[in-house]
């Protein structure tokens, strides 16, 4: 889950100051940043996730390590 709660769960196991994230969720420090980031997708064509670009070009093709591998390769001379 994504929600405010975990996300503070989630800091506090890998260390982080988890008093400082919730803060700065409840403080909505982050929001402009998430929301450029959003944006941006949408612009690039982003309908969902995950979503991969290489070399700047939409990735379409299937999520297995196989295919991902392949379509990396080509761009290995």
């Amino acid at each position: 889950a994504l929600d405010d709660d975990h996300l503070v769960e989630y800091a506090a196991e890998l260390g982080l100051d988890a008093d400082r994230i919730r803060g700065e969720l409840e403080a909505g420090t982050h929001t402009p940043r998430v929301r450029d980031d959003f944006m941006g997708g949408v612009k690039s064509g982003v309908n969902g996730t995950p979503t991969f670009f290489i070399n700047g070009v939409r990735y379409d093709g299937s999520w297995d390590r196989e295919s991902l591998l392949a379509a990396l390769q080509t761009l290995v001379p």
